[in-house]
């Protein structure tokens, strides 16, 4: 993977849809023509498999197979690999050796593109993803709340602690339009994720809008930028691919 473009995508904390920003961007790129590989580096809390409603294909050889979303993606989780429901109950260490193992032991073939889904927060997997994939650069995930701000700094400055590269910053869950009136309601305030990415001079990619419909697709297997083709929140996506394709 010489000539791949590795890019990590984080969060400080849980729950500001971090999947679903690595999923949508992964698919978003595969469309425009691109090999993409999308690896499911979130150890104890691996969604992808669900949110692409993929399988692993039969393997042959040493090597593992990945499963494929359309032509151009190539996916895998450690969801695919583990019986439903079943912990990852794994110290510092185990963690850095599957993550190595996820890295060299999937036959990820000629790709573009390799978006890295990480856990929230700064752990041990994005200490161990930093340390063997090396990304090109992180996008880190934050919702409009103070709560999430603060741990969005802490995210930010661990990538500058280790000189990594900010691509910018991803604003979901960013507002609610009214389906009544059309207005935008702020759920969770406005202006902190913009003041943010000003304070680490970093740009602020995408706002992308709630849309309850978005959490019915995605645990049916269907990405936004597929099933809402023509939304905001297929626009919002496809700025974030006009910065990963400058990059």
């Amino acid at each position: 993977m010489e000539k791949t473009k590795k890019l990590a995508i984080m969060s400080g904390k849980g729950g500001v849809g971090k999947t679903t920003v690595a999923v949508n961007l992964a698919v978003a790129l595969a469309s425009e023509g691109y090999q993409v590989g999308l690896l499911d580096l979130d150890l104890h809390g691996p969604n992808v498999q669900r949110m692409l409603g993929v399988s692993l294909p039969p393997s042959e050889g040493e090597k593992i197979v990945p499963a494929k979303y359309g032509e151009s993606l190539k996916v895998f989780s450690l969801a695919m690999i583990l019986q439903e429901g079943a912990p990852v109950i794994w110290r510092g260490p185990l963690k850095h050796r599957a993550i190595e193992q996820l890295t060299k032991d999937v036959d990820w073939g000629e790709i573009d593109y390799l978006i890295c889904d990480l856990p929230p927060g700064t752990g041990d997997e994005a200490l161990s993803t930093f340390q063997i994939i090396k990304p090109d650069a992180v996008i880190i995930v934050s919702t409009p709340q103070k709560v999430a701000g603060d741990d969005v700094r802490r995210a930010m400055n661990f990538v500058k602690r280790l000189n990594g590269k900010i691509l910018g910053v991803v604003e979901n869950m960013s507002y609610l339009v009214c389906p009544k009136c059309g207005e935008r309601i702020f759920l969770f305030g406005k202006g902190e994720t913009e003041k943010i990415a000003e304070e680490f001079n970093v740009p602020l990619l995408a706002r992308i809008p709630m849309d309850p419909e978005v959490a019915v697709l995605s645990d049916d297997g269907k990405p936004a930028v597929v099933y809402k083709r023509g939304t905001v929140i297929e626009e919002e996506f496809r700025k974030i691919v006009e910065r990963v394709l400058a990059l």
